[in-house]
C-alpha cells in the first residue's frame, strides 16, 4: 500500500479528493462528484474534509521526507 499525498498537479481546492482518486484509482472528478453528493446527506463532510486536508501531506512535502 503507497502512501497517500496530495498531488501538487490537477488538485482543485486540498488536493483531498485528487489524493483519494489517486489511491483508489478512479478520475478526480468521479471523487469530488462523490464528495459533492455525499454533502445532501447529512453528516460531518465538510470538517472531514478538512481534517484529511490536514491529515495528508502535500506530495513535494512527502518527497523530501522519503
Amino acid at each position: 500500500m503507497s502512501a497517500i499525498a496530495r498531488p501538487t498537479e490537477g488538485r482543485m481546492i486540498g488536493g483531498v479528493c485528487a489524493a483519494l482518486a489517486r489511491r483508489f484509482g478512479t478520475s478526480a472528478t468521479t471523487m469530488r462528484v462523490i464528495f459533492l453528493v455525499s454533502c445532501l446527506l447529512p453528516g460531518p463532510q465538510f470538517l472531514l474534509y478538512i481534517a484529511l486536508w490536514v491529515l495528508f501531506p502535500s506530495e513535494d512535502k512527502a518527497r523530501t521526507a522519503w
